[in-house]
This record gives C-alpha cells, sequence and structure tokens, in this order.
C-alpha cells in the first residue's frame, strides 16, 4: 500500500477521533449552561428587579431633593443642621443665659458720647421693656459708656463717621433680626419723656400698622414735615391735610401727605423690615429719598399700614452730630433728615463752593451737601429699576 495514502488515513482517524472528543464537551458545556440559567434566572430577575426598584427609589429621591428649597451654600451638609437664622443675644461662656424670656423687639440707634443724656433714658425705657438693644458708634468711643450700669447688657458697635444706614445695613441683615417683631432704628436726639414702648406697639398691632412713628410734640420739637406733628385728638394719623396747589386733601395718594413718615423714629413690622433692608443702597449712607419709597414695603396699601402714632409721642431736639457742629453758625442745615416739605430752590440743587483757598469747609453744610446728591442718586436709580424691570407692576403709578 502506498505509504502517502496510509499517512492521510491515519490523519483523517486523529480528526474524527478529535470530532469525537469535542462535540460532546461542546454539548454538555451548552446544556450545562442552558440548566444553570434555568435555575439561577429566577434569582437573577429577583436581584435585577430589587435594583429597579432601588434606582427608581434614587431617582424619585434625587427629583425631591432637587426641588426642595435650600439656602445657597448649605447643600453640603444634612438639612436638619442647618440653621438659617440668627440673633442678638448674648450667651454666657459657660452654662446657659438665666432667663429663657428672649427679646421679641430691637431698639438700634447711632449715638455719640455727647448726647449721652437723651441716649440714656432711651436705652433705660427699652431695656426695661425687654427690648435688644444695639448701639452703633458713629465716635469711636465705647469705652465712654462703660460708666452706664446697663453698658453690659446692650451690643456695641463702632466704625467712626458712619451713618444709622450704614450700620443697619451692615449689621441688620433680615436674617439677623428674623427674631424680631418690630425693629426701632431711631436718631439720637429724641425726647422719650412721654413715649412708651409697650403701649406704642400694641397701638401699632392693632392699628395694623406694618410702617410707623411716634408723632413729634409740635410745641417743644423741630418739626420739618406737617404729616409728622402730633395730632391731640386722635390715636394714630395716616395723612394730613394742607392748602395751596401743591398741598394735600383727601384725594391725595402719596407721600408727603399719605403713606409717609420721616426717618428720624420709624419702626418697622419684620416683614416690612426685609423689603426695607433691600432698598437701603449700600454707598448711599444718608438715605435720602428712601422715605418716599417706603410704603412700596409696607405689606399692603401704604395708605393704611403707614402712620404717624399720636397717643405715645416724642420730642425731637434736633441736635446736629454727624460732621460736628459748627459754634460760629446756629440753625445751618442741621437736619441729618430728609429735607423738608418746603425747600428753597437754591437748597435743592446746591452750587459748587467758591475756589477760595482761605475758605474752611463746614462739616455740616459738607454733611448737607453729600445728603442732596444721594437724594438725586436714589431717585435716578429708582427711575432707571423700575424701566429695567419688564417684570415689575408700580402699584402706585399715579402718586404725588
Amino acid at each position: 500500500m502506498d505509504t502517502n495514502l496510509v499517512s492521510q488515513l491515519g490523519d483523517l482517524k486523529k480528526r474524527r477521533s478529535w470530532l469525537y472528543i469535542i462535540f460532546p464537551a461542546a454539548g454538555m458545556f451548552f446544556l450545562f449552561l442552558f440548566i444553570g440559567n434555568a435555575t439561577i434566572s429566577p434569582e437573577s430577575q429577583q436581584k435585577l428587579s430589587k435594583f429597579k426598584v432601588a434606582d427608581a427609589l434614587l431617582n424619585s429621591k434625587f427629583k425631591s431633593c432637587k426641588n426642595r428649597c435650600r439656602p445657597s451654600g448649605s447643600e453640603a451638609l444634612p438639612e436638619g443642621i442647618v440653621i438659617k437664622e440668627s440673633n442678638l443675644q448674648m450667651r454666657p461662656l459657660w452654662g446657659f443665659p438665666k432667663s429663657d424670656n428672649s427679646s421679641i423687639n430691637l431698639f438700634a440707634m447711632a449715638v455719640g458720647i455727647k448726647q449721652s443724656d437723651l441716649v440714656d433714658k432711651m436705652v433705660r425705657k427699652f431695656l426695661s421693656s425687654n427690648f435688644v438693644v444695639m448701639l452703633f458708634h458713629y465716635d469711636g468711643n465705647v469705652d465712654g459708656w462703660k460708666s452706664f450700669d446697663w453698658s453690659n447688657h446692650v451690643i456695641h458697635v463702632s466704625a467712626m463717621n458712619q451713618t444709622k444706614w450704614w450700620f443697619a445695613k451692615r449689621f441688620l441683615h433680615p436674617d439677623i433680626v428674623a427674631e424680631y417683631s418690630y425693629i426701632f432704628l431711631w436718631d439720637e436726639d429724641l425726647g422719650v419723656e412721654d413715649f412708651h414702648p409697650d403701649t406704642y406697639l400694641s397701638i401699632v398691632k392693632s392699628e395694623g400698622l406694618e410702617i410707623s412713628q411716634p408723632g413729634l410734640d409740635p410745641t417743644k420739637s423741630e418739626v420739618h414735615h406737617q404729616i409728622t406733628a402730633r395730632a391731640s385728638k386722635s390715636a394714630v394719623h395716616r395723612r394730613t391735610f394742607k392748602p395751596g396747589a401743591h398741598g394735600c386733601d383727601k384725594n391725595s395718594v402719596g407721600p408727603p401727605c399719605t403713606g409717609w413718615i420721616e426717618m428720624m423714629a420709624p419702626v418697622f413690622s419684620r416683614d416690612s423690615w426685609r423689603c426695607v433692608w433691600y432698598m437701603i443702597q449700600n454707598d448711599l449712607i444718608h438715605a435720602w429719598g428712601l422715605d418716599t419709597q417706603l410704603g412700596y414695603c409696607a405689606q399692603g396699601d401704604r395708605t393704611k399700614t403707614v402712620g404717624v402714632v399720636d397717643a405715645e409721642y416724642i420730642i425731637h431736639h434736633n441736635r446736629p452730630t454727624l460732621g460736628g457742629v459748627n459754634e460760629n453758625k446756629k440753625n445751618l442745615s442741621t437736619s441729618d433728615h430728609s429735607p423738608a416739605t418746603k425747600v428753597n430752590k437754591s437748597e435743592e440743587t446746591p452750587t459748587a463752593p467758591r475756589k477760595n483757598k482761605s475758605r474752611v469747609k463746614d462739616p455740616r453744610v459738607e454733611v448737607r451737601r453729600q445728603s442732596y446728591i444721594e437724594l438725586a442718586t436714589f431717585k435716578k436709580r429708582w427711575r432707571k429699576a423700575a424701566e429695567e424691570d419688564q417684570c415689575w407692576t408700580d402699584p402706585y403709578p399715579h402718586s404725588d
């Protein structure tokens, strides 16, 4: 037999023997997979089902959490540890406060040591009514108040030559004072012999006033605006009447005839202050012009929720402080408040001082000048903001 043929037959037998081994093995392998799938599949399906449920829950949680309102910056914290607000209550270094009767109202005032006689009377009166008292020291003299027995019981903040509006913008953020129902932001040159904080607030609440001020005793006070003068025969008044082409009558719908108070002794509800704080311009420290727009923060109809309380009244002594007192001139534009209703044309638009090297600037005149500049700036900003905000509707488009 041909040796080549024998060799080919041998190779063929070897291939067949390998095929006989491979095919059964492959068959057994696939059979094992089939049986394994048949037995494992229910558990796999159950696990898969659990994974799907968990995934659905996670997606649902993500969607609900995404829609939840969280303070900016707190997203990395569990919600229960986030404290959104604060207060001005002082805490002891160890232990706990002796009393849990925390104050619910705040009295804040910009002060200088030269007015300590009036400030002392005001602080005592408000502390006795369980107010938190906060003093803003514009003259930098904090130690001068240590002789008063109440000094360690009030908050002291000091910054040289700053106004109460500068302090308020920086230290009375709505989230800081959110625990206080009412915020009193007063000047220091006021007499409170006939004023009682608790009685005043009871009247404010019963009358539904969101923004208010006590009336000024017209016989003892420097009165700049007719509406602020106390009416002796009423508990509260919300408007004033004055004859003339630009006067006030029953048809007047805006400041200074109605819906208006002066900025020397304003009292704000918690909600109105949250609005007012945003309106205070960070760089306009005298806040002239703000008074005419307070009605926008009155939480309703300003002719009803803004008013002057006559039953509890104060005295405005009109002591000039900011910029110092000019000893050589009396009553030289001394008011730190908004301009009076009647203002001379020359005063309303101050001219630049004449160039004279020998002339010494009068600080009070410069303060007054800056106040008018800020008034014009604020009005310009308001007009611009009202024109540019397409989503805002003016509730008082036809005010005086």
